[in-house]
């Protein structure tokens, strides 16, 4: 039976790229991403390329807690198990703005969105073979979190407030596989490398390497076998590495998860 792997963030980018190499290799892929317009565009494209009609695609906006909710419903509802999660979709905002559950969009879209996702969907993921989760974090994750401002309270960089979602997506991961060690769940994070994506172009100018190189990356961390009982863990070019010093503080996993529990909690 074949392995059913999602991708979020998947009409664009690493993510698309991800989507390609997988629906090649014969999984059945399920896209998101944020129109219907988007989706179906990429779904023609993958199976195209691939010749794998085993693609399929939803639209959520992660600046809507509500939509993210209802597209963890709809897979929850269509779907026998899922093999694996990979949450690639992320955002950077140079102005600061306030999504309509009345949080900052890039803490919103890059952390609690896949932080909501994630939790809904783990009674499918436990329904999976091998299942894995995979989280897209990046070098540039925040060496200090300040809860004070996790919302650009108090002062609102964009460079900044991407750093620290990025930071939050490991901490996220080194929490959620402690919560998950007593199940078949695997959960790890990664660097996905200086890739040439239009968030990078836009944001950092035309540099990085290409989209394949990066969905190399991804690739590795949710299907590599020889990695399939590795848990907790920041991969970067393909091995562990040690994070930023305050990702391993246990205080700081639990607050932050306790936060975001808190800012989701009308959908749990």
């Amino acid at each position: 039976m074949k392995q059913t792997i999602l991708v979020t963030g998947a009409t664009d980018g690493i993510g698309k790229q991800t989507a390609k190499e997988l629906a090649t290799s014969n999984y059945h892929v399920i896209i998101h991403g944020r129109t219907d317009d988007r989706v179906k565009t990429t779904i023609d494209e993958v199976k195209n390329e691939s010749g794998n009609e085993d693609v399929e695609g939803y639209a959520a906006d992660f600046a809507s807690l509500k939509e993210v909710s209802n597209l963890a419903d709809l897979l929850n509802k269509t779907y026998e198990k899922l093999d694996v999660l990979i949450n690639n979709a992320g955002i950077f905002q140079n102005k600061k703005e306030e999504t309509a559950d009345g949080y900052e969009k890039t803490f919103q879209v890059n952390h609690l969105a896949p932080f909501l996702l994630t939790n809904q969907l783990l009674d499918l993921l436990e329904k999976g073979k091998k299942p894995r989760i995979v989280n897209v974090s990046s070098m540039v994750h925040a060496t200090a979190i300040d809860f004070d401002n996790l919302q650009g309270e108090q002062s609102f960089d964009g460079s900044s407030a991407y750093s620290l979602s990025k930071l939050c997506n490991i901490l996220f991961t080194y929490k959620l596989a402690e919560k998950l060690e007593s199940s078949k769940i695997k959960v790890n994070c990664l660097h996905p490398g200086v890739i040439n994506t239009k968030l990078l172009r836009e944001n950092y100018g035309n540099i990085g390497n290409s989209v394949k190189k990066g969905a190399e990356n991804l690739l590795y961390v949710a299907t590599y076998p020889g990695i399939e009982h590795v848990s907790g863990k920041y991969f970067v070019n393909k091995m562990p590495q040690s994070s930023a010093q305050v990702s391993y503080e246990k205080t700081k996993q639990d607050k932050l998860w306790e936060i975001s529990q808190n800012m989701v909690k009308d959908y749990f």
